[in-house]
This record gives C-alpha cells, structure tokens and sequence, in this order.
C-alpha cells in the first residue's frame, strides 16, 4: 500500500486563507487548526504522491516575505499506510441519520422499524457515516429527496467515496443516481457496496474527474447533486454544478466548517442559486441551495 503524505507550517490566523491556497494546487487536501486563539494557525496537507516541498516551500517563502513574516518552517512526513477506516470497522456501531440506519456487516439486529438500512463496508472509502457531514448529507436527502419524489428524476452525488449518499438517494426517491470519485479505489469498493445494498441498478458509478466526467457530461442536468467534499472545491466547483443542475434543482453542500459557510454560499450564490436550509452538526455545516 502506497504512503501518503502530511506536509505541515503554522502561520497567523490573518494569513490561513492566502497560504492555503498558495499550497492548495501542490496536494490533495489541505485543512487548517487553530492552535491558539489570535495567534497561528496550523495548515495541515495530505497527498497521495510526494509533494515537491521545495517548489512549496519558495511560494511559501515568497509570501511570507511579501505579508512581512517569517518564513514558514515546512515539515514533510510519509504517513503509515494503516487502513484506519478497516481498523476500527468491528467498533463502528450503528449511526441513525433522518430516515436512515448505517451499519456493517457485523450488525445482525434488524433495521429499525421506518428507518431504511444502508450497510457500508467502507474500508478505505470515504463516507462510513460516522463523520458529521455525511450525517448532515443524510438527514436533508431524508427531507429534500422525499419531500420532491413525485417530480425527482435524477441525482449526482459528486464525490462519492463509499457510496453512501447515493445508495441513501436511490433507496428513499427509487430514481437513478450517478456517482463521481477521483479515487478509483472508492469507486471499485462503493460498486461492492452498491451490490450489498441492492442498489447496482440504480447507482452508476464513475471514476473520473469531477464534472469533466464523460459520465456528467453524457447525462446532462440533474435535478439533485450531492457534493460533500471541502469548502474551497466546493466554492471553486460552483460554476460547474450550476451547469449541470435543473432549473428548481436543489444541491446539498457539505465538508465545511460553520465560519467557512459564507465562501461557499457566496460562491453558489454567484450562479444564481439561494439558500434554502442549513444543518449544523457540530462544528460541521450542511447547505441546502436551490437553483431559480
């Protein structure tokens, strides 16, 4: 199994937004700590290959110059290859989220009566459903998917990792749901977990791009699209999902903190969409938009 990466500097709390996106393009993730309260912050990046820290570490080195700070002293470290999502699979117990019931394979107590199960043998996909934001996902696809199932058509769930948004779509609205991961080890474990669900013929999934997918593209609008990524993807894929999404069309934007909710609004707001609900677990926000 292929390391992944954790590089890692602190600046003040003024400057995470610039210094983050300067490092953004170079890793696959990045996510940003407070250490102290006014004083720095820690931007923390995670990437599936090396990442250059020399190239990083002369932006970084530009900038700080250019704001008057000190340079930033950049760590790089390889991260154990420890499957954390199988590890703690036998102790992962059953989360109850809206009108659904998530469980593993290791649950034989029957589903709850009115809830519907999913059951996610998530391995190494994201989306187990213990994480607030798929929590959030899940309790406005409860709402929003049954509240429209007479004129719901279609759905994206842009992002998918194990699946589970998907499945929870197609099991309440019965309408097909495409799904889009970057990761194509997502994709092969969320078609096993569509099979468990008995959701394959609904749920078509993709390894692809975002929304340069053929998948996307081939299809054409959706009525619904679930995206629960980061906020800075999320602002930065707004245009897009407002190409793809029907007029009257909702999206459910979640993988963001509650101070980084006006990046993402304004972003959707900018293509014409308005916000319509708001779901708050914990430090972690879910949007609902609609589009006219």
């Amino acid at each position: 199994m292929q390391p992944m990466w954790r590089v890692a500097f602190e600046v003040p709390e003024a400057l995470v937004p610039v210094f983050a996106d300067i490092v953004e393009p170079h890793v696959d993730a990045v996510s940003t700590f407070e250490l102290q309260e006014g004083g720095q912050w820690l931007i923390e990046c995670t990437s599936y290959n090396e990442p250059d820290t020399s190239r990083i570490g002369l932006k970084l080195a530009v900038l700080a110059a250019a704001h008057g700070i000190a340079e930033p002293e950049l760590t790089k470290e390889p991260l154990a290859p420890i499957d954390w999502v199988t590890k703690t699979y036998l102790s992962f117990p059953p989360i109850e989220a809206g009108r659904f019931f998530i469980h593993g394979s290791h649950h034989k107590k029957p589903v709850p009566k009115g809830k519907l199960g999913l059951q996610i043998e998530a391995a190494m996909a994201f989306g187990s459903g213990e994480h607030a934001t798929t929590q959030g996902c899940l309790r406005a696809i409860s709402e929003f998917a049954q509240r429209g199932r007479n004129s719901f058509r279609n759905a994206l769930d842009m992002g998918c990792g194990s699946g589970i948004l998907a499945f929870a779509i197609a099991k309440l609205a019965h309408k097909p749901v495409v799904g889009v991961d970057i990761d194509k080890l997502s994709i092969e474990i969320a078609t096993e977990n569509a099979r468990l669900n008995r959701v394959h013929k609904l749920v078509k999934l993709h390894a692809a791009n975002g929304y340069a997918a053929e998948a996307v593209r081939r299809h054409g609008k959706f009525d619904m699209i679930v995206a629960n990524i980061l906020a800075r993807p999320l602002a930065r894929m707004s245009p897009d999902l407002d190409k793809y999404l029907m007029p009257g069309g909702i999206c459910i934007l979640s993988g963001l903190l509650h101070r980084q909710e006006p990046l993402v609004i304004n972003a959707h707001r900018a293509q014409g969409l308005r916000l319509i609900k708001r779901y708050r677990l914990g430090d972690w926000s879910t949007l609902v938009m609609k589009k006219g």
